[in-house]
């Protein structure tokens, strides 16, 4: 996978054991930011039915939940989904489900929001995911991908990211695949600078 591809981690071996447990924990401390972002960008309210695509410990499935949204969390990594459950004793209209965003657990047209956060880089094919997110996704509903900006030539945890390039990358690859009015955008939500693209199946 090279460098400049926006989904340049596609290796990654994934999250698993007390490993992957520590990373869940840590990520469950510190999303909070970009959870509230993402339910503001997209106006998530109680109208809707989201999918969180590689939803790691949960914290914007429990986001969108508490803005009275009903939500599909999904994940690959079974120690991410048990920490999720853990951390919601009141699951509501929760449900968490083992999956990617290249076969999503989740009936055709059955979402108004279908958002990914921090995982796009990982995707194991760009492709593939953004047709089965189209395929979930009601006409009318809304896409959303935060990604970490990350700066050209990064390496190691830095390089966990999107440059600016990758995020205009990965827009024109979600008009491609259908959607409309994809457009990147950028925020500051705490200390660390975010490249979000936005877009609408038709």
């Amino acid at each position: 996978m090279t460098a400049d591809a926006v989904n340049h981690h596609a290796d990654h071996p994934g999250f698993a054991g007390v490993t992957g447990l520590l990373v869940g924990l840590i990520m469950s401390l510190a999303g909070g930011a970009v959870a509230r972002l993402a339910a503001d960008l997209t106006s998530v309210s109680k109208a809707d039915r989201v999918v969180d695509v590689g939803c790691g410990p949960g914290t914007a499935v429990r986001e969108a939940g508490r803005r009275g949204a009903r939500v599909v969390g999904v994940d690959p990594a079974p120690v991410m989904l048990r920490l999720a459950r853990a951390l919601t004793p009141n699951r509501g209209a929760i449900t968490w489900v083992e999956g990617t965003a290249e076969d999503l657990p989740a009936r055709d047209a059955s979402a108004t929001v279908v958002w990914s956060l921090a995982t796009v880089h990982h995707w194991r094919d760009v492709t593939a995911g953004l047709s089965e997110i189209k395929r979930v996704l009601c006409p009318g509903g809304r896409f959303l991908t935060i990604e970490r900006q990350a700066q050209p030539g990064a390496t190691g945890l830095a390089s966990h990211g999107w440059t600016p390039q990758q995020a205009e990358s990965f827009a024109a690859q979600c008009l491609t695949a259908g959607f409309a009015d994809a457009r990147v955008e950028n925020h500051t939500p705490g200390r660390r600078a975010l490249v979000i693209v936005k877009a609408v199946r038709p």
